[in-house]
């Protein structure tokens, strides 16, 4: 390694107050323990990495918003120059939540909204408002502009399904009516993709999967022995395990404790420069690899 992680996701919390269906949290179902980010564990971290750090994306399973002290985690952040985003359902955001938003000096906010009507929204986001989500972008958006501030970007993420591709041409309306800085059109991950689902979109631009050509569905990316994360950063549990990347989401593969250890030390060990070799050598051996577009 002659380098450091540029960048790094850290989990707030494993909590989420919707019930997604490919998704852990929304499932319940986790083998590894759940709950929240100490302050104090996080601090050590960003003091450790500040150094390095350019981008800090404070999410990984769960809702962001859900911690109670996630908008202090972003300004500790911020004020060691930290490019901070994170991702959320967008449900926590009012008025007051708002304000103090725009004061911590998030730089990105991911807003994921998959559906352009609450019959649609709600197929995915099993336990969600639609109402609520566009109510609290529209607040965001107009008390930023009023501010004349440049931050947080917002990027509207639609995660395009066969349940709701035919909303995208509505949706592009919206997301330029309410004046969003992206939108962005996401893959859905399927766990048990290879007898079809429901969720893969019939435009299979928008999927992840396509045909086999036996009646099965393959990964539409062949798995090439490469990956470039496992030089450029890392993924860090609420209770401070560090794991190879995003699609490890039971933190099957640890590369190290940070509670024991400095992240220098683990991202440099022989566990974690094993399983880079791995993944240069034979990508396929990696089960979090099997259902990856990366």
């Amino acid at each position: 390694m002659w380098g450091l992680p540029t960048t790094l996701s850290i989990e707030p919390t494993t909590s989420c107050n919707l019930r997604c269906p490919e998704c852990p949290s929304g499932l319940r179902s986790f083998t590894r323990p759940t709950g929240m980010l100490e302050s104090s564990l996080y601090k050590k971290v960003i003091d450790q990495s500040a150094g390095n750090l350019t981008w800090l994306h404070l999410y990984f399973q769960g809702e962001p918003f859900l911690h109670p002290g996630f908008l202090d985690l972003v300004k500790y952040a911020d004020e060691k120059r930290i490019f901070t985003s994170t991702s959320t359902n967008a449900h926590y955001l009012n008025e007051k939540n708002v304000s103090e938003i725009l004061a911590s000096g998030l730089k990105q906010l991911i807003v994921s909204m998959d559906g352009i009507s609450q019959e649609i929204y709600e197929k995915y986001r099993v336990g969600g408002s639609l109402e609520k989500v566009k109510k609290g972008l529209r607040l965001l958006l107009e008390k930023r502009n009023e501010e004349g501030r440049k931050f947080p970007r917002v990027i509207l993420q639609f995660l395009v399904t066969g349940q709701n591709e035919h909303q995208i041409p509505r949706l592009k309306d919206w997301a330029k009516e309410i004046g969003v800085d992206e939108l962005q059109m996401k893959t859905t991950q399927i766990y048990d993709f290879e007898n079809g689902s429901e969720l893969i979109p019939s435009e299979l631009g928008y999927s992840r999967y396509i045909p086999d050509g036996t009646g099965k569905w393959k990964l539409k990316k062949q798995i090439e022995n490469k990956c470039w994360r496992m030089w450029q950063g890392a993924v860090v549990t609420w209770d401070g395990k560090v794991v190879p990347c995003c699609f490890d989401k039971d933190a099957q593969h640890v590369m190290g404790d940070l509670k024991e250890k400095p992240l220098t030390e683990i991202w440099n060990s022989q566990g974690y420069r094993s399983f880079r070799t791995q993944l240069l050598l034979d990508r396929s051996q990696i089960e979090i690899c099997k259902n990856c577009t990366e």
